[in-house]
């Protein structure tokens, strides 16, 4: 009996110091586990939402020509991010193509150069995720200082190309409207150049129909009573109302342009502008002018022509006043005249006009390059 109880405390001993190490396992081993598991789980945690990287996704491109129209091959292309430069750029393909991809959602901007032409830099450009943004037609003008021995065309060559195209522009498709230039920085006209624009405008069918409409309404209203009536009044009606648009473009356009150095044209500014400064520089049409210099000035030109077209059409109209007054009323009309002429052809003919090239749309905003 002693026996049997020493054997079953032993085994009893036995078993609770098995039971003792196998807790012991498993606390250790479910020690260790729970650790790895822990650990696991702090590793594997996915990003939180206001620290994931945005996708790269984006693209910017454009295609890149001159103010002719011409493809600009192999041009410098660069981009820079919120003002700053980005590192990356390319060049022009044989297309004047170019592409930036893989872009990360922010603001850039495009710079573009080419030797012989104006710097573009285009308005900031804020990408979204996966936008792909194609920039507007981009026309690089040719630089004005631009006289090194690469240059291929000369300042009159480029004025040849801008006047084709002015003198293609008309109102409604229809009345020209040849001296807008809706280039802001289009080259200076030479006196060949000026004398060429005042015989297109004197020549053109409009003119003489508007020297026959005046010519019909003087002759209803029998006003200059010496020219009288029937078909030889109106013929010398018809003269003297086309003799002064002749003489008055020639000398305010082409004659005193040339002597005093100034360009006859009116230079659009365009909606880029404010509307206050358009006001004022259409206003002042008549009485500032752009000199060939590039650099505002008093418009003598447009005052003298104005006034001597006046004092010679005592010449050949019946009853007129003295040359002197005629003179004197003469540019005192052409100054209010080139005031309502800049007004409209600041604000309205622009709307109407056919022929204009894309790229032609007056003066850049401030900070940016046509």
């Amino acid at each position: 009996m002693h026996r049997s109880t020493n054997h079953t405390a032993y085994s009893g001993w036995r078993n609770l110091m098995a039971i003792t190490v196998i807790a012991l396992f498993a606390v250790n081993g479910g020690s260790r586990l729970f650790a790895q598991q822990t650990f696991a789980a702090t590793t594997e945690l996915p990003n939180a939402p206001g620290f994931q990287v945005p996708e790269a996704t984006a693209s910017i491109s454009g295609n890149v020509s001159d103010v002719r129209g011409g493809i600009v091959v192999g041009a410098e292309i660069s981009l820079n991010e919120k003002g700053r430069p980005d590192g990356r750029s390319t060049t022009s393909d044989g297309e004047g193509h170019f592409l930036f991809h893989n872009l990360a959602p922010g603001s850039y901007a495009v710079v573009i150069s080419s030797p012989g032409l104006e710097t573009f830099q285009s308005p900031a450009i804020v990408l979204r995720v996966g936008q792909k943004y194609e920039l507007p037609a981009i026309a690089l003008p040719i630089a004005p200082a631009s006289t090194v021995v690469n240059v291929v065309l000369t300042q009159s060559q480029i004025a040849d190309d801008e006047i084709k195209l002015e003198t293609s522009q008309r109102i409604a498709g229809i009345f020209p409207n040849f001296y807008t230039a809706f280039l802001w920085n289009s080259a200076p006209l030479n006196t060949r150049q000026k004398f060429k624009l005042s015989t297109r405008a004197t020549t053109d069918p409009v003119a003489f129909f508007t020297a026959g409409l005046v010519a019909g309404i003087e002759q209803a209203n029998n006003t200059f009573p010496g020219y009288g009536q029937g078909a030889e009044g109106y013929g010398k009606r018809y003269g003297a109302a086309y003799g002064d648009a002749f003489i008055g473009r020639t000398l305010g356009s082409a004659v005193f342009p040339s002597i005093f150095r100034q360009d006859p044209r009116y230079f659009y500014m365009g909606p880029a502008n404010p509307t206050k400064a358009r006001l004022k520089h259409a206003l002042l049409a008549g009485l500032v002018a752009r000199g060939d210099n590039g650099r505002w000035q008093p418009n003598y030109s447009h005052i003298a022509g104005n006034a001597a077209a006046g004092a010679i059409s005592t010449l050949y109209h019946p009853d007129a006043d003295s040359p002197g007054e005629l003179a004197r009323n003469n540019a005192l009309i052409g100054i209010a005249s080139g005031a309502f002429q800049g007004l409209i052809r600041e604000f309205l003919w622009s709307r109407f006009t056919s022929k204009v090239p894309s790229y032609a749309k007056g003066k850049p905003a401030a900070g940016t390059h046509p």
